[in-house]
């Protein structure tokens, strides 16, 4: 049996037998990468792209600067698994070393080196990554599902007497950091702080700057108290880890963690509200039907997946993979998204219920450590408004719920809900 960094024979041959004219960065005239999670139906766009490509097509990430997507569910894995071919570290990437991409380009906020374990491999990563194990491994669930339980009320109750709200921006926004923050072993106060500058720190222009040092902050003020007084948290993992012996590698680390869980958690918190309120498979499981939230969580990894379009890895060699040439520099594009179409191809509806096959999660040196409390903070998140907001319902129609602007992440851009308001406490 093959090594997992070995060449796979199925899939990936020595460089050489492909099609040398078919040089990425000469394309023009591609399908942005946007154009998937914009589409109502993002597969009718990978089935394009499919039909005219095969399993790994170019796509345009921004004008003049192109990548492969990975849309075969074999082929993905094979790039997840095989980091002496395909680096995570952005340095590799040819059009940035050779400054064909702009300083100021929106795609260096997941595409640019970083002293992180997510842009790191080999040995570094390893070395980087043992702490957010040991981190995430140490969770107790009952203290995840606490923690994410005081967070969600914590937000709600700003809406709750309004009797109607966003689920997007009010609330599933919200909740990721402010969960993972509490993990972390920050206050609601310090977690709220955590929050706003990050949302500061993402709206661009002038607070911008503001945002990310107040970020950067609080982590590092929760990195001086535990060190001066440990306690039952992550944060004191982190601290107290070996292979850290830098402050400024722990509040890096801490930072990852909250990056890592922002928005795939609001996206999945997302998802599955819309399928909750919208498909009656699932919303009828509050009068007795069917399905319920675990359903639907499971549904949404499948078919919505909250990353459908992850960056990249960048390829070490010249090789072939999925019958392209994929050379030196190339960055490759990471498609769950179009993947679970192809891991789900010739199974039924219900074969998938409470399957949990899919991807999602990814693989590899990189798959996500966070899974099973990832799953109960948005299980938590999807409960604590069904269960909180009477009467919870949205104030559009289904088809008119549109899809925030991103060429990553595939999520609603609002649901708009009305729901039978708290009453304020009378003194």
């Amino acid at each position: 049996m093959a090594s997992v960094n070995s060449p796979d024979p199925a899939l990936v041959r020595a460089a050489g037998a492909g099609r040398p004219e078919e040089r990425l960065s000469d394309m023009t005239g591609l399908i942005p990468i946007g154009e998937t999670n914009a589409h109502a139906d993002p597969q009718i766009v990978y089935d394009r792209l499919r039909a005219q490509w095969g399993t790994v097509a170019p796509v345009e990430l921004e004008p003049g600067i192109n990548a492969w997507l990975v849309m075969g569910h074999a082929e993905l894995i094979s790039v997840l698994r095989r980091e002496r071919s395909f680096a995570k570290n952005a340095a590799h990437w040819r059009d940035l070393a050779e400054g064909r991409v702009r300083p100021d380009s929106p795609l260096l906020v997941l595409m640019s080196p970083r002293p992180n374990a997510w842009m790191a491999d080999a040995e570094e990563h390893r070395r980087l990554r043992a702490p957010i194990d040991a981190a995430v491994h140490g969770l107790l669930m009952r203290d995840t599902r606490r923690h994410a339980q005081e967070a969600c009320t914590d937000v709600i109750a700003d809406f709750a007497d309004r009797g109607r709200a966003d689920l997007v921006s009010d609330y599933a926004l919200m909740i990721p950091t402010m969960a993972v923050g509490r993990l972390l072993g920050l206050g609601l106060s310090a977690a709220r702080q955590l929050q706003q500058a990050q949302l500061d720190l993402f709206s661009g222009g002038e607070k911008a700057q503001a945002g990310l040092d107040r970020f950067m902050g609080v982590l590092a003020a929760q990195v001086a108290a535990r060190t001066a007084q440990p306690a039952d948290d992550m944060t004191t993992v982190i601290v107290q880890h070996p292979n850290l012996t830098a402050n400024a590698e722990r509040v890096h680390t801490m930072a990852v963690m909250i990056a890592a869980a922002s928005e795939n958690i609001m996206a999945w918190i997302a998802g599955t509200l819309q399928l909750m309120l919208t498909d009656e498979r699932f919303s009828g499981r509050m009068h007795g039907g069917l399905l319920g939230i675990d359903d639907a969580l499971d549904e949404v990894l499948w078919f919505e997946p909250p990353v459908s379009n992850l960056p990249a890895r960048y390829a070490l060699h010249d090789i072939e993979l999925g019958g392209r040439m994929i050379r030196k520099g190339d960055p490759l594009i990471l498609g769950f998204g179009p993947a679970q179409a192809d891991l789900r191809a010739g199974t039924d509806e219900w074969s998938r219920i409470d399957n949990r096959s899919h991807v999602s999660w990814g693989a590899g040196p990189h798959m996500c450590p966070a899974h099973a409390p990832g799953r109960l903070i948005v299980r938590t998140a999807v409960e604590s408004v069904l269960h909180q907001l009477p009467g919870v319902r949205l104030t559009v129609p289904a088809h008119e719920i549109g899809r925030l602007e991103s060429p990553w992440t595939r999520c609603p851009a609002a649901l708009p809900v009305t729901f039978t308001a708290a009453r304020r406490a009378s003194w």
